[in-house]
């Protein structure tokens, strides 16, 4: 393939029908007509002699070879937006940069909504897309600059990562309002004796509560293992599960109908922290994001 044949704005449109898997709806995104992006959906076609999207009774899904091809048009895209960008001339107010963000659920909780109204009234015209990687795959997202932000905690990595601690937290338990615990003092005995619900991909369980009570030689009764934080309330309020959760969390989701108690046993502090790569130390695009989220991180109520 010929390079100089290739229009690059072809990869904004691609980017586009692969994120909204929606001729209208791209076009819409990238302010072309319909029959412009169906146009450049052809042309698509022919560049990798795939059909990209096909029609399915599910509506529009992407190929094997499109879904292999998103990632690294995405990466580009973003590389070349750099690339033009001018940063002497930064203004939020009228920015149409897209940053990219590592969140959890949890941490999208807590943050997003006061990051969400920041941006709809300084920065209108920028956008966020959040992901969810593993501690590993984090780090190497940073590395390989295809994210410009995380947020997490004792992420290990080389001196090309820098970090600030956003915020600190420590972990309490969660119940119902009516649990038999939630009516006496919430020894050790009766956090044994409970049956638990568990987040299973959260690193705070096993660091600051299981591998604890591990050293005390004891164990708690696990009885449901979630993927979400968000589901834990709905499930408590049903059940006489108890539930482990970071303070800030159990305080931002928590209403009337659920107690939170401290640990009957002592668990250390942790705290939440940002990294991004040195390469980007001065950036005044990040630099006003990372503004952005440590503002959000300032107004969380503490919960104490």
């Amino acid at each position: 393939m010929n390079l100089r044949s290739v229009d690059l704005n072809l990869l904004v449109a691609l980017n586009a029908l692969l994120t909204d898997l929606h001729v209208t709806r791209a076009a819409d995104r990238v302010g072309l007509s319909q029959p412009a992006m169906s146009n450049a959906l052809s042309r698509l076609r022919h560049i990798f002699k795939d059909e990209l999207l096909v029609r399915t009774a599910n509506g529009m899904q992407a190929t094997p070879r499109a879904i292999e091809l998103a990632e690294p048009v995405k990466r580009l895209l973003r590389q070349l937006e750099r690339l033009l960008d001018s940063e002497s001339s930064f203004e939020a107010a009228t920015s149409t940069r897209s940053f990219c963000v590592r969140l959890s659920d949890l941490l999208s909780r807590l943050l997003l909504p006061a990051v969400s109204k920041t941006l709809q009234e300084k920065a209108p015209f920028a956008h966020i897309d959040v992901v969810h990687y593993s501690p590993t795959q984090t780090v190497e997202a940073l590395e390989k600059d295809e994210i410009d932000l995380a947020i997490s905690m004792g992420l290990a990595h080389s001196n090309s990562i820098k970090s600030v601690v956003l915020m600190k937290d420590r972990m309490v338990c969660v119940m119902r309002e009516g649990h038999p615990a939630a009516q006496r003092p919430f020894t050790m005995e009766t956090f044994l004796q409970s049956s638990h619900l568990k987040v299973s991909m959260s690193p705070t369980d096993l660091r600051f509560v299981d591998d604890v009570l591990a050293r005390q030689g004891v164990t708690r009764q696990v009885a449901v293992n979630i993927p979400h934080w968000l589901l834990v309330p709905h499930v408590l309020r049903d059940s006489n599960l108890l539930s482990v959760m970071p303070r800030r969390l159990a305080f931002a989701m928590v209403t009337e109908d659920l107690a939170i108690r401290d640990l009957p046993f002592a668990s250390e502090p942790f705290e939440w922290s940002m990294y991004w790569h040195r390469r980007h130390d001065a950036s005044q695009e990040l630099n006003w994001l990372r503004s952005v989220f440590s503002d959000a991180a300032q107004g969380l109520a503490d919960g104490e």
